[in-house]
């Protein structure tokens, strides 16, 4: 693999014999691909994978109509586009093109179509969780109590169930923790388990759990110094789009807390594009998207760049989008009066170019074309240029599924996540507390009916005969025991509802799973 500074994107100017080009230097100073469906999004998406790919460089990718697949099998001079392709290759200059196929790793949340990508509760954290449940104030306060008691309790959350029966926990003990924690409603508890079902259906099942995704698997370079470019399939996750929307921002974050500060390389340690980036900000809380702005001013000096891909500019907030420099702007169609402010206000985010008008270029460029700005010297933003995007080395459109099967079984990571892992955590500690100490309240009250039952022969001047005298309902009900700790406290409240037809009904909701594993 021979070594570069740049990625040639397209031809500019006048006759398309400018190259227009990505400096690696810069390439982790983030970037915005935008344009209207069908103008050309997912080929710059592809030959920006297959450069930075060539340059050592590990990507991570989301394939919504999975035409990204393609990137793992070499183009054809069959295919019906090779003559254009070659005809774009020698008008850009672009003598190098020729058809050649990338290390690539699919991956899939339903571990259907990739890998299996999955994460522990904990790991998601409660304000991330709480985006993607759509919560209030006050019922993210409660899970914010969840996680904060499950670290006291020594109660690992690794998957829904675990956190389910967590928040049955606290319902049922809402008094006792409302003396250190504040108010507790028994509403927004059942408000919270009632968008987890909704998660669940939805088939975050499969997300949260062991083994939770490792992000060093990301970051293969193979035998010929060529990145490990991820693609997760999206076409069924799109379905869910909080869900989608949430666990990029997720694997962002993680990115952003896991990577090391190595300042300003010559090249990114690991790009990473955010497709149908609108799911992320649309009805946002402020509060995320100051985590997001954050999270991408700082995640530069850890060699991270983050790329942006939408419809139109202004679905990215202007805090973030002022720091995206290097930028592809497919057309934009404007047809309404709040398309026109849109584009307008795309047009102003370039650095002007005297022989063209912005704003008319952006309307006027065709399928394949594109109006680009790059960072050159210094990081000062480029010119704007009328670009022809250069054609892709791999295959246009989706491989077969006998291919992704071949690539799965040949994959760096083949095995690893395949198996879900069930070990002890929340559910499976809370289930055995309540059952030891059941046992052990069973046994007290043995004894106790055991010393009654003396004291009343004594009492009467009969020998005891070891049979026990069951007490009367009113004493059980009126004595009163002292000291709980938490576990005894829960296993009582559990306890108690097993008697009762809504308490079979949680209790095979909840811990039915348990008991069908055993």
């Amino acid at each position: 693999m021979a070594e570069t500074s740049s990625i040639f994107v397209g031809g500019g100017g006048e006759s398309y014999a400018d190259p227009q080009e990505l400096l690696l230097k810069y390439a982790n100073r983030h970037g915005l691909i935008a344009g209207a469906t069908g103008t050309g999004k997912t080929v710059t998406l592809q030959i920006l994978a297959e450069s930075l790919s060539n340059a050592g460089v590990p990507v991570f990718m989301s394939d919504v109509k999975g035409d990204l697949s393609g990137l793992a099998v070499a183009g054809k001079d069959t295919h019906k586009l090779h003559g254009a392709f070659m005809e774009r290759a020698a008008k850009i200059g672009f003598s190098d093109f020729s058809y050649d196929s990338f290390p690539v790793t699919f991956w899939d949340m339903y571990g259907e179509s990739g890998h299996p990508v999955r994460t522990t509760v904990s790991e998601m954290g409660p304000l991330l969780l709480s985006r993607l449940l759509e919560l209030s104030e006050a019922q993210e306060g409660i899970l914010n109590i969840a996680f904060r008691v499950a670290d006291e309790e020594g109660l690992p959350l690794l998957d829904l169930k675990d956190l389910q029966s967590l928040l049955v926990w606290i319902g049922q003990n809402a008094k006792s923790l409302a003396l250190r924690y504040g108010f507790v409603s028994s509403r927004s508890v059942g408000a919270i388990q009632r968008r987890l079902l909704v998660l669940e259906n939805q088939g975050a099942a499969d997300f949260f759990g062991e083994p939770a995704l490792d992000l060093e698997d990301m970051f293969h370079v193979d035998a010929d110094g060529r990145g490990q470019i991820n693609i997760l399939a999206a076409d069924k996750l799109m379905s869910a789009p909080k869900l989608y929307a949430t666990f990029l921002l997720w694997m962002l974050s993680e990115l952003f807390e896991t990577l090391p500060e190595i300042g300003d390389p010559d090249k990114p340690k690991f790009v990473f594009f955010f497709d149908e980036a609108h799911l992320l900000f649309d009805g946002a809380p402020k509060a995320l998207v100051d985590k997001v702005e954050q999270v991408a001013r700082l995640i530069r000096s850890k060699g991270v760049g983050v790329y942006f891909i939408t419809q139109k500019p202004a679905d990215v907030p202007e805090d973030i989008l002022g720091q995206l420099g290097n930028r592809v702007q497919h057309a934009l169609r404007a047809f309404t009066r709040k398309d026109q402010k849109d584009l307008r206000l795309a047009a102003d985010t370039y650095r002007e170019n005297p022989r063209f008008d912005v704003e008319d270029a952006i309307k006027e460029v065709g399928v394949g074309e594109a109006v680009t700005s790059f960072l050159i010297k210094k990081g000062v933003p480029g010119v704007v240029e009328r670009t022809l995007i250069r054609p892709p080395s791999s295959q246009l459109g989706p491989i077969t599924s006998k291919e992704r099967r071949a690539i799965l079984s040949a994959s760096p990571v083949a095995g690893k996540y395949e198996t879900a892992l069930d070990r002890e955590s929340a559910f499976e500690m809370l289930a055995q507390r309540a059952e030891a100490a059941a046992k052990a309240a069973e046994e007290a009250e043995a004894k106790e009916d055991e010393l009654e039952a003396r004291e009343r022969e004594y009492q009467t001047g009969r020998r005891y005969s070891g049979t026990r005298v069951k007490r009367s309902t009113s004493k059980t009900k009126t004595r009163k025991r002292r000291g709980d700790s938490v576990g005894e406290a829960f296993a009582k409240s559990m306890m108690r509802s097993l008697g009762t037809k809504t308490g079979t009904a949680l209790v095979r909701g909840i811990m039915g799973s348990l008991f069908k594993a055993r």
